[in-house]
C-alpha cells in the first residue's frame, strides 16, 4: 500500500535547523508543482488544436498574434475557440482538478490508497440523484443540480463508510462496501434510464463522463466552488498531516478528529458533486491522481504534506482528464471521439492503477471470513425438507411465470398449450414466455452454482462471479459480437449463427477475464483478498469497454443493447437455453465429485495441503467451471449480478455449510430468484418491462449491504 505521509518535524528542534531541513524539500516540491503546471499548460495548448473543424495550430497562432488567418476569417476562428474548444478545455481542467483534490482528501481521511469518489460510491450517488431529478421531469438551474449531486454523494459516502467500519478499515472491506452501494445505485440509475427514456435520453453517454459544453457559463459557476473547496482543504492541511499518524496520536496533538473528518468529507463530496454537475461522472481520476502524487512523494518527501499534496493531486487530475480527452481524439479521430465519453478512458486507466495497487497490497482484512460466513450445522432431515420445499416453490414460480404478463392466463391455457391446442393468441403468448422462463430458471441456477464455488474457493462469502470480473468479461465478449456482428440481435439474437457466435464470444470473454484476474492475483500463491480486489478492477475495466463499444454502435440499437446488458430475458429462444442446460448438467456432477475439496478450501490454505489435496489444481478447475457457467448465463440472459452472491448465502443459512447440501439448494434458490425477478419485471409496470437483472440488483444490493453490516464485528 501507499505509505502514510511522514510526521511533521518536531517542534523541539531549533528553528534554524528545521528551516534548513525544510527549504530544500520545499524547493523540490515547488519545482514539481511548477513542472505539473507547465505540463498542464502544454497539454491544454495541444487540446485547443484538436477539434472537428478545420481550424488548426496555425490558425490559433495567427489569432493570438493578430495576423491574417490562413484560410478562414478571424471571427470564425474566434467563435470556434470560444464557443467549443475553450469550454471543453475549461471543463476538463475544472473536473480533473476537483476530482484530484477530492480523491486526495478521501484517501487521507480513510487512510486508504484505494479510497476514491468511485470506490466510495460518491460519484454513483451524485449521478443517481441527478438522474432522479431528470426522470421526474424537473427543470432546475445548475446550482440546484449541483446541490442535488452533493446530497446524493454525501449520503452514498456516509453509507459506505458506515458499512465498511469507518476510517482505517481494511482495503477489501472498503472496496466491497463501495462496490455494493455503487452497484445498487447503478441499478437504480439504470432503471430510471430505461423507464424514463425521453426524460433521460441525454444522460446515458453523459453518465460515463462527457466534456462537451454549450459554453463557459457552467464552468464559471462551478469554478468558484472548486476553488473555495480547495482553499478550505488547504486550511485543513496541518490537521490532515497529523491525522495520518492515527486518530489517537492526532487527538493527543490537539486535532479535533471528528470535525476534521466531517469537514474533509463534505469538502471532498462538494468537489465531486461540482465535477459531476459539470461533466458527468468521470471515473477513477480521483483514484489515480492522488496515487501518482504520493508516488512522487517517495522522491520528494515534501510532496506528502497536504499543503503540497492537494494542489499536486488537482494538477495531476486535470492533466489526466485533458490527456485522456486528447488521446481519444488522436486514437479514433475528432468526429468519432464526439460520441466517446472521456470517462471511459479514465476508468480504464484507473482500473489498471487499482490492479497495480492490489498486487502490491498485503491487506488481508477481516472480510476474508466475516461472521456472516459462519453457519450452524444442520441435520440431514432439515436438508431434505428444505430441498423439497424450495423445489416446490421453484416449480410454483415457473408456473406463475407462464401465467403472468400483460395478459394473464389460466392453468387450462397452459395445459392446452402443452397438448398443442388452444387459441392462437394464447399459444403465441406462451411460445414467447416459455423460453424466457426457462432462460431465467437455468441462468439463475448457473449463476448460483458459480457463486457457491467462487465463495468456497476464495473463502470470501462476499465474493461472486461479477466481483471477480467474470461476468464483465462475458458481457464484454458478447457486446463485441453484438456491436460488430449485430445482425439478428434486433430479434433477440434469434438467428442460429448469431446466438452461437454470441455464446462463443461470452465464453471466451469470461475465460480471458478469469485468466487475467487469476494470473494477476498470483504471487507465489493465490491470496483471496488480492483476487477480489483485482477482480473488481478488471470488472470496472470490462464494463467501461462495454460502454465504449455501446456508445460507438448504432444509436438506434443503444436502448435495446443497454437493456440486455442490464440482464434481460426479452426475446429469448430455446436454442439460447440449451447451452445453459448442458453447462449445468456437466457442472453439477463435477461439483458433487469435488465436494470434499470445496469444504476443505473453505477452511484455510494449510488444511487441504495437509490432507493431500492439490490446492491450485482444484482451485483452477472450479474457478474455470464458474467462468464457463457465468458465460452460459450471460449469453442467455445478459449481465445479471447478485444472484451468485445471495443464493449461496440463503442456502447456507438454511442447510449449513457443507457443499453437498449447499449446492443443490443454492441452485434452486438462484433459479427461484431470477424467475421471480423476471416475472416482476414483466408485470409490475406492464406493458412496459424492467430488466430482470435490475430487479435482482435492487433486491440483492440491500442484502449485500446487510451482510457487510453483520460482518462489521
Amino acid at each position: 500500500m501507499i505509505e502514510a505521509p511522514p510526521a511533521p518535524p518536531s517542534s523541539s528542534a531549533p528553528a534554524e535547523v528545521r528551516g534548513d531541513a525544510r527549504r530544500p524539500r520545499a524547493g523540490a516540491a515547488a519545482i514539481v508543482l511548477a513542472g505539473l503546471l507547465v505540463a498542464l499548460v502544454l497539454a491544454g495548448a495541444w487540446h485547443l488544436t484538436q477539434g472537428t473543424s478545420a481550424v488548426g495550430v496555425r490558425d490559433l497562432v495567427d489569432l493570438v498574434l493578430g495576423r491574417a488567418p490562413s484560410h478562414d476569417s478571424t471571427a470564425t476562428t474566434r467563435e470556434i475557440l470560444t464557443g467549443s474548444r475553450l469550454p471543453r478545455l475549461a471543463a476538463g481542467i475544472a473536473v480533473g482538478f476537483a476530482l484530484g483534490v477530492g480523491g486526495a482528501l478521501l484517501q487521507s481521511l480513510a487512510r486508504n490508497a484505494m479510497a476514491s469518489p468511485d470506490t466510495l460510491a460518491v460519484t454513483g450517488g451524485a449521478y443517481f440523484a441527478v438522474t432522479l431529478v431528470a426522470a421526474l421531469g424537473l427543470s432546475v438551474p445548475l446550482w440546484a443540480s449541483g446541490l442535488t449531486a452533493f446530497a446524493g454523494g454525501v449520503v452514498a459516502a456516509g453509507v459506505v463508510l458506515a458499512l465498511a467500519g469507518g476510517a482505517g478499515t481494511s482495503t477489501t472491506r472498503l472496496i466491497l462496501a463501495g462496490s455494493a452501494v455503487a452497484l445498487a445505485l447503478q441499478a437504480g440509475t439504470s432503471t430510471l434510464l430505461i423507464l424514463f427514456q425521453e426524460e433521460t435520453t441525454s444522460l446515458f453517454a453523459w453518465g460515463s463522463g462527457s466534456l462537451s459544453q454549450l459554453g463557459l457559463r457552467a464552468f464559471t459557476q462551478a469554478a468558484p466552488v472548486v476553488l473555495v473547496a480547495t482553499l478550505a482543504g488547504l486550511l485543513l492541511a496541518r490537521r490532515l498531516d497529523l491525522l495520518a499518524m492515527g486518530d489517537d496520536s492526532a487527538a493527543v496533538l490537539g486535532v479535533p478528529v471528528r470535525s476534521t473528518r466531517a469537514i474533509g468529507t463534505v469538502l471532498a463530496v462538494l468537489l465531486v458533486a461540482s465535477s459531476v454537475t459539470l461533466a458527468g461522472p468521470i471515473g477513477f481520476v480521483g483514484l489515480c491522481a492522488p496515487v501518482i502524487a504520493r508516488l512522487l512523494g517517495k522522491v520528494v518527501p515534501a510532496m506528502l504534506r497536504h499543503a503540497v499534496l492537494l494542489p499536486a493531486a488537482g494538477l495531476l487530475g486535470a492533466l489526466i482528464v485533458i490527456v485522456a480527452d486528447v488521446a481519444v481524439r488522436a486514437a479514433v479521430g475528432a468526429d468519432a471521439a464526439m460520441s466517446v465519453p472521456t470517462g471511459v478512458t479514465t476508468t480504464i486507466f484507473g482500473a489498471v492503477v487499482m490492479v497495480l495497487l492490489a498486487r502490491g497490497s498485503r491487506d488481508a482484512g477481516p472480510s476474508r471470513q466475516p461472521p456472516a460466513a459462519a453457519v450452524a450445522a444442520r441435520g440431514r432431515t432439515r436438508f431434505v425438507v428444505v430441498l423439497l420445499v424450495v423445489a416446490t416453490m421453484t416449480a410454483g414460480v415457473v408456473v406463475l411465470g407462464l401465467l403472468a404478463g400483460h395478459q394473464w392466463l389460466y392453468l387450462g391455457d397452459v395445459s392446452a398449450w402443452l397438448r398443442g391446442e388452444g387459441l392462437p393468441l394464447v399459444r403465441f403468448a406462451l411460445d414467447e414466455r416459455a423460453p424466457r422462463v426457462a432462460a431465467a430458471l437455468l441462468a439463475g441456477g448457473a449463476l448460483a452454482l458459480a457463486g457457491a464455488i467462487v465463495q468456497a474457493t476464495c473463502r470470501n462469502p462476499l465474493a461472486e462471479p461479477g466481483i471477480l470480473g467474470i461476468t464483465g468479461g462475458a458481457g464484454l465478449g458478447a457486446v463485441v459480437v453484438v456491436t460488430g456482428l449485430g445482425s439478428g440481435f434486433s430479434s433477440g439474437t434469434s438467428a442460429g449463427a448469431s446466438a452461437t457466435t454470441m455464446l462463443m464470444a461470452a465464453t471466451v470473454g469470461s475465460l480471458v477475464a478469469f485468466s487475467l484476474v487469476y494470473g494477476l492475483a498470483w504471487r507465489g500463491g493465490l491470496d483471496a483478498d488480492r483476487l477480489v480486489l483485482i477482480g473488481i478492477g478488471v470488472w470496472y475495466a470490462t464494463m467501461s469497454l462495454s460502454t465504449f463499444l455501446l456508445v460507438r454502435s448504432n444509436p438506434w440499437d443503444t436502448p435495446r443493447i443497454y437493456t440486455w446488458l442490464s440482464g434481460s430475458t426479452y426475446g429469448r429462444s430455446w436454442e439460447q437455453v440449451v447451452p445453459v442446460a448442458i453447462a449445468l448438467a456437466v457442472a453439477l456432477p463435477l461439483t458433487f465429485v469435488v465436494r470434499r475439496e470445496l469444504d476443505l478450501l473453505a477452511l484455510d490454505e494449510d488444511t487441504p495441503r495437509l490432507v493431500g489435496v492439490s490446492l491450485e489444481k482444484v482451485r483452477l478447475l472450479v474457478l474455470a467451471t464458474a467462468a464457463v457457467l457465468t458465460a452460459m448465463a450471460v449469453s442467455a440472459v445478459g449481465v445479471v449480478g447478485f444472484v451468485g452472491l445471495v443464493a449461496p448465502h440463503i442456502a447456507r443459512a438454511l442447510v449449513g455449510g457443507r457443499s453437498a447440501r449447499v449446492v443443490p439448494v443454492a441452485v434452486l434458490v438462484g433459479a427461484l430468484l431470477l424467475v421471480v425477478a423476471d416475472t416482476i419485471g414483466r408485470t409490475v409496470i406492464s406493458p412496459a418491462q424492467v430488466p430482470a437483472g435490475l430487479v435482482v440488483a435492487l433486491i440483492g444490493a440491500p442484502y449485500f449491504v446487510y451482510l457487510l453490516a453483520r460482518s462489521r464485528a
